[in-house]
């Protein structure tokens, strides 16, 4: 008598179970890994951001001139691919750059590093020393 070929429901439901448990650890390393790719458009934003400044304090002695020497660029913008909102703390000596995910963007949900900064001295938060936010 010959044998019926195929698969039996109980091989089939390991083979099931299989993928289950490998989806289930690749899932949340993928989404690591996709907020820390994101994170670089955050870098983006804030290089951007810092030498349009450092530009103006070349020209203007002042990261904030006034309005009869000329004008530095807007304050806030977004990043380049548009993941991040780029803010600027600045006075005539110091300035504070932020980066924070935009509202509705998939690094809304980054909870690991919600913001960053960096200052003109290059002081970034978090600390590079302790947080994994800037590259590590």
């Amino acid at each position: 008598m010959k044998r019926p070929s195929g698969f039996t429901l109980i091989e089939l439901m390991i083979v099931a179970a299989v993928i289950a448990v490998l989806a289930a650890i690749a899932y949340p390393a993928y989404t690591k890994y996709a907020y820390r790719s994101r994170r670089s458009d955050a870098y983006a934003g804030l290089n951007q951001a810092q030498a349009v400044l450092e530009r103006c304090y070349a020209q203007y002695f002042s990261y904030s001139p006034p309005a009869s020497l000329g004008t530095c660029p807007a304050a806030s913008h977004t990043s380049p691919e548009g993941y991040y909102s780029i803010t600027q703390a600045v006075t005539s000596s110091t300035y504070t750059i932020t980066a924070t995910p935009a509202p509705g963007s998939p690094q809304a949900n980054d909870t690991n590093c919600p913001s960053f900064s960096i200052s003109q001295d290059g002081q970034k938060t978090p600390n590079p020393q302790t947080s994994r936010c800037w590259g590590s």
